[in-house]
Parts: structure tokens; sequence; C-alpha cells
């Protein structure tokens, strides 16, 4: 693995850091490759220090390669412990990620004389494009992503209910190695498909109801995300038309997807189509977010976005219709931005009737 601490030391400089605490539990296992430790103190030169509890200190000890681990006593002052070893490492300039306000009034008071700055956009900066081997990962997630529409397609039958229709394809996804979902399963049927986050509930599934279902595998901590909608039977002429309009929005902002391209060109790109056709209000969100070991990071492709996507992002495009007390309609993929142009890593059948 690419040895990201080593990444980190080389903003410090540029950002006049000499050191940089990692308190978010995703952010530690970003640059250490292990989920459960409680923080870890990077120095400007050298190996970081990765602190963890007794209940994973001898899995911390065999998983990380790239940092020292040291075990954490219960009732310990922990912030007094990371004063030690910054002052230790004559650090003068502490960076860090996220603290709770609370949390940081302790930090900043144990770190008294030393220098505390909000340097999240530094892990950002460096979580947003994604290496070779964190593509590899999400291109997986895709792929049991995609069984799960497959799945839901093939059992999805009148009078089932949503809940049973989502533990199916978990349960296909599971037995193909998920080790989880990115989120709550959605299954929203009939009028609750109007409902961007509409869950699923006891409802029973209706023929002929729009069913909006979107899913997201995870491996290796990373995740995939997509929705498609179907439904059973035949589609109403009106059912057609809103879904062929997602549709062909769903296909022009793809085409727009880039190295260089901003996030709110891509986002416009569906937005006019859709404002067009007269559907420009039954789109109230974003066209999509960036994907990796969160279902919902930078960057963002909507209306006020300031990214500019860059290859090795991975992002979502996910145009939606919502008319409430009637039905709702979106297709979502998860893309891989490229330098001259995108690659779709869920490609699950667009087929509207199932």
């Amino acid at each position: 693995m690419v040895n990201r601490v080593q990444l980190l030391q080389k903003s410090f400089e540029k950002n006049r850091l000499d050191g940089f605490l990692v308190a978010g539990e995703i952010n530690i296992m970003y640059f250490t490759g292990f989920l459960g430790a409680y923080r870890l103190l990077v120095p400007a030169s050298g190996e970081g220090v990765l602190y963890v509890y007794s209940v994973n200190y001898d899995a911390a000890k065999q998983a990380v390669k790239n940092c020292s681990v040291e075990l954490l006593q219960r009732g310990e002052d922990v912030d007094k412990r990371l004063a030690h070893t910054a002052r230790k490492f004559k650090l003068k300039s502490i960076g860090f990620d996220s603290l709770e306000f609370s949390v940081y009034g302790k930090v900043k008071k144990a770190l008294k004389g030393i220098k505390l700055t909000d340097a999240n956009e530094l892990i950002w900066d460096l979580r947003k494009v994604k290496d070779a081997s964190e593509i590899a990962c999400i291109k997986k997630s895709a792929q049991l992503t995609d069984v799960a529409a497959k799945t839901l397609a093939e059992v999805v039958k009148p009078g089932m209910r949503e809940y049973e229709v989502a533990a199916e394809v978990e349960y296909a996804m599971r037995k193909l190695g998920s080790e989880g979902t990115a989120f709550s399963t959605i299954v929203a049927s009939g009028p609750r498909s109007a409902l961007s986050h509409g869950g699923c509930t006891s409802k029973k599934i209706q023929k002929g109801e729009l069913i909006q279902f979107d899913v997201g595998a995870r491996n290796r901590n990373y995740v995939a995300d997509l929705t498609r909608t179907f439904l059973i039977g035949k589609p109403t002429p009106k059912q057609s038309k809103i879904y062929n309009i997602v549709k062909e929005a769903h296909e022009r902002a793809f085409k727009r997807i880039r190295d260089g391209v901003k996030g709110k060109q891509v986002d416009l790109a569906a937005r006019a189509f859709m404002k067009k056709h007269g559907f420009g209000e039954n789109f109230p969100h974003g066209l999509g977010h960036g994907v990796g070991l969160a279902v919902h990071e930078p960057p963002a492709l909507n209306n006020v976005s300031k990214d500019v996507l860059k290859a090795g992002n991975v992002v979502t495009d996910e145009p939606g219709i919502y008319i409430l007390g009637y039905g709702g309609v979106r297709i979502e993929d998860t893309v891989l931005v490229k330098k001259d142009g995108a690659e779709r890593l869920t490609k699950a059948s667009y087929d509207l009737s199932c």
C-alpha cells in the first residue's frame, strides 16, 4: 500500500505545519489500513504514532506497518499523552482533521504553547483522488452492487414487502463477499418512491408501481452507490416519459464528467435538460457526490459546487424526478473520472420493467 503518511508529511512545509493529529476513525484507517484506532500523531519526518486501546491493540500491531503502535490504558489522560509525544517530537504547529468542540478544548489545553490548526482539507486533497488500490476496491464493490440490482429484478413480486426485497438483495451481496452495506438500503415503492431517501418499510409492493432502489456494497471498507428504478409489469405513458427524461439527463451528465470540469457544470448538464422538459422543480438535490471510504464525500456535483474534477475522483451521477403523491425516478451510477472522460463502475441494467 502507498505510504499515505509520507504523502501527508509532504504537505506540511507549504502549510507551515510540523505535525498532524488525525482524530477521525476513517481518516486514521486511510493512513494506516487499520480501523479501530483512537488517534494518529504524525511528525514532519519519520514514523507516525498510532494510539490504540487494548481491545484493538494486538490486531493493530499485526496490521499496521507504517507507524509505531502504542497502547492506551483505560482511564489514561490521552491528551496529556499526546502532548508529551508532541513535545518529544519538538512540534510547534499541529494541524488536525476533526475534533468535537469539547474535545478540541481539552486538546488545546494539553498542547499549551503548540499552535493547533484546522487542516482537514489536507486530508481531503489526498482522499479525493483515488490510487490504483482504492479504485480496485471500489470496482469490486460496484460489481457486488450490480448483483443486488440483478437480484431485485429476479425476486421482486407483487405483495412482497419492501424490507423483504432489501433483505434478499443484501443477502445476495453478502454471499459473494460484501462486508456489509454502504448505507441503509432503499426500497421505496408507489408514492413513497417520490421520497429521495425513503428507506424501506412494511409496505407491500404492487404491480405497476414505481420502485426506487438505492443500494451499495462494501469491500475492504470502500463502497459503491447505485440507484435503479423498476416496476412490475408494463409502464404507463407518464411513467415512461419521466423515466426517459431522467435517463437522458443521466447520460448528458455522464458525458460531461472528465478531468478539469467543474462539478457545477456536470450538475447543470442534467438540470438544464430536466428544466427544459418542465421538471426542474422536481429535481431537488445535487447531481452527485464523491464516493470512497464514505458514501458521501468530496467532490460535490451540485449547482453551488466549487470543486473541479480530477482524474482519480470517484463520483455519482444520479439525477431524479420526484412527484409527491405519485412517485419518483432516480438513476444513479458510481463513476470513475478519467483524463479524457469517465468510466461507469456500476453497470446494472437500466430496464424499467422487471
